[in-house]
């Protein structure tokens, strides 16, 4: 499901006009974004939680060439399932 369909399916859903759905979901996602631009994680209920993590400094052999090189440290975004979401892919997404 892409942008278009996943705001068209929500609008359905909520009877808001799509142009509506879209600023709530724009408005949702730009707070998400700034919590973790402070580096905070963000729980949903439910749903699971978003975490912002520090990968550390290492060194990484190019197979090809037998050179090593130093990658540096930085920043990745990580998804926890809660255990509900996890438990019905588990099982093909039925209950």
């Amino acid at each position: 499901m892409n942008n278009k369909e996943f705001i068209a399916t929500l609008s359905n859903q909520t009877d808001y006009s799509q142009e509506e759905t879209q600023q709530l979901v724009k408005t949702v996602l730009a707070g998400m974004v700034n919590t973790f631009d402070t580096g905070d994680s963000l729980l949903i209920s439910g749903f699971g939680t978003f975490e912002v993590k520090k990968r550390v400094e290492r060194v990484m052999v190019n197979p090809a060439t037998g050179q090593k090189m130093l990658i540096p440290p930085k920043l990745v975004l990580g998804f926890r399932p809660a255990a509900s979401i996890k438990e019905r892919l588990r099982y093909g997404g039925n209950e």
